[in-house]
């Protein structure tokens, strides 16, 4: 099947600020031109692109997709800990099959949103695993850990072959990845032994790190140590790629201390904000040239998955936190959600730019609207104007996920009529 997107402007991300106007053309899973359409490429389907932006799917590197459920409950709670109280014991009644269900729903408001490659951490994550290949999109999955290393250990036997036997259907979309939970839910030999897994099996481990002035107290009390110092000091990074949301109270030492590591920091903006977290300093992580990504967190959280809300977001903040307008200017705001979210996860070599012979990861997103009128620069509408609803068109590894802001592989009605009853009934559970 080849796709011509025509008469399209072109943000590839692949040089700063870089724009232009030409054509793309999609063979199979893959991007065959960028710019100037190839006389010999015969497209079967032909997308008018005319007052359209094409660009990058989005990457949302941190999230907990099936806190869906949870959305717009115990909002007021006083900090990340109190309301992680009310959290928990909602989430002990989670049943595989609730996870399937909202799986589709979330992933719905990701596609709708343009974000196609999302990093998860959550329960029965193999669930998920099954509505990721159903819809098309792709996904690090992390086999999340909590407790000590046996209960570790367990976790793994028990659900690492589910999630691998979904990965193996995912014609490569699916990654699964080691996540265990924070240092104030894993024990020392649980790091130790999700180290290991991920070195064994060459993936990624995805965890929480220094969210809260709290935890960071705490880690110093308890190992004498700062979160991130203690992580290093346990040989938690050596040799794998690490991926750690939030560090909204990471030290200058400490970031310094993450450049001789393959580390990536996620930035969640609105959940840093919703929680009283924080403010990342991301104008430091820059500086230090650690890779940076955005997440979203999950939507009990946020609420919701919109990464072109946390563009927004995170550029306001990084504003007013150092008082220098040029801290994050929109090409590197834009950046984070794309190509630096693809360099995170160790995904760049084939998704997060628009170049011949990457995966068709791309979305179109319609630029006739008042609040994007006049657009006098790209970069800027997509971080300061534009809104979820103005994604018109996506594709992920070549396949139309969304066409006219009509979803292609999921019944969005259905998915929210089965999330509402889900819910009523978690609601009943003793």
């Amino acid at each position: 099947m080849k796709t011509l997107i025509k008469n399209v402007l072109i943000i590839p991300m692949t040089e700063r600020d870089l724009s232009l106007q030409g054509d793309i053309g999609i063979d199979g899973t893959r991007i065959a031109f960028v710019g100037s359409a190839d006389k010999s490429f015969v497209p079967d389907t032909v997308l008018d692109g005319t007052g359209m932006i094409a660009m990058p799917s989005l990457v949302n590197a941190h999230t907990h997709l099936s806190m869906e459920l949870m959305r717009n409950y115990k909002d007021t709670c006083a900090n990340l800990q109190d309301w992680l109280g009310e959290i928990f014991p909602i989430e002990d009644k989670l049943t595989a099959s609730d996870i399937r269900i909202v799986s589709d729903l979330g992933i719905a408001e990701l596609i709708k949103g343009g974000t196609t490659t999302f990093a998860d951490m959550y329960f029965f994550a193999h669930e998920t695993g099954k509505a990721v290949v159903e819809s098309g999109v792709r996904a690090c999955l992390g086999l999340t850990l909590f407790g000590d290393v046996e209960d570790s250990r367990r976790r793994v036997q028990e659900r690492g072959p589910l999630m691998e036997a979904v990965a193996a259907q995912s014609n490569g979309r699916i990654r699964v990845d080691i996540a265990p939970h924070a240092i104030y839910t894993c024990s020392t030999a649980t790091y130790r032994y999700a180290h290991d897994y991920a070195k064994a099996n060459k993936t990624a481990m995805h965890t929480h790190l220094s969210e809260t002035d709290k935890e960071v107290q705490d880690s110093i009390s308890r190992f004498n140590r700062t979160p991130g110092d203690y992580l290093a000091s346990i040989g938690c990074f050596d040799d794998i790629r690490t991926y750690l949301a939030h560090c909204v109270h990471s030290t200058d030492a400490e970031l310094s201390r993450f450049t001789a590591y393959d580390i990536g920091i996620v930035h969640n903006p609105t959940s840093n904000c919703k929680l009283a977290s924080g403010i990342a300093p991301i104008a430091k992580i820059r500086q230090a040239g650690i890779p940076l990504a955005l997440g979203t967190d999950g939507a009990s959280s946020n609420n919701n998955l919109n990464l072109i809300e946390e563009m927004h977001i995170a550029s306001l903040l990084c504003t007013v936190s150092t008082g220098n307008t040029m801290a994050l200017t929109p090409y590197d705001t834009v950046r984070m959600a794309t190509a630096g979210g693809a360099e995170v996860l160790g995904l760049d070599d084939r998704i997060g730019t628009l170049e011949a012979g990457k995966d068709a990861d791309l979305i179109l997103v319609d630029t006739k609207k008042s609040h994007m009128t006049p657009l006098n620069n790209p970069f800027s509408a997509l971080v300061f104007s534009a809104q979820a609803s103005d994604v018109d068109t996506v594709f992920c590894q070549g396949r139309l996920l969304m066409q006219n802001r009509r979803l292609t592989t999921i019944e969005e009605t259905e998915a929210m009529r089965k999330t509402e009853l889900c819910w009523k009934d978690i609601l009943t559970r003793a």
